[in-house]
């Protein structure tokens, strides 16, 4: 019992030392913008401040008021239904998003934590958050500045 104790609390030493500290940014051969935590090579990256996530705010879609001008980020898991319809509606109105998995980032799974994620997607564009996807509703969402 006492291994298992010690193991344990090692275990929970190391494990904020295995966490992100820097997030990249890149931009690939398509002009898609990407986000990781781990560098890649021979690529021009540009390295982001994570603390900026804590300037978004929690609000509803009904109550936005959006910037149309800024890129769309989308927090997702590999098994969501409604994160795979968001990013298809996404892709058939060309809309620019840049993709954050939770369940294959480290750095994407830091940032959901403190946006304070329940569920997924959590959309956010600008300042604004959206949980939860239909296209009715990102459309109030994504148009509210006209």
């Amino acid at each position: 019992m006492k291994h298992v104790t010690l193991l344990l609390i090692i275990i929970f030493t190391l494990i904020p030392l295995t966490q992100a500290k820097e997030i990249y940014k890149w931009v690939d051969e398509n002009g898609k913008v990407h986000f990781g935590d781990k560098k890649p090579e021979a690529l021009d990256v540009e390295a982001i401040d994570i603390n900026v996530i804590n300037s978004i705010k929690r609000v509803s879609y009904e109550s936005s008021n959006i910037n149309i001008g800024r890129q769309v980020i989308i927090y997702t898991t590999n098994w969501c239904g409604y994160c795979k319809k968001a990013k298809q509606y996404f892709k058939e109105n060309a809309i620019r998003y840049t993709e954050m998995n939770i369940e294959k980032s480290k750095t994407a799974k830091l940032q959901y934590d403190k946006l304070g994620g329940k569920g997924v997607p959590v959309i956010l564009l600008g300042d604004k958050r959206m949980s939860g996807f239909s296209e009715a509703g990102f459309e109030r969402f994504y148009s509210r500045t006209n």
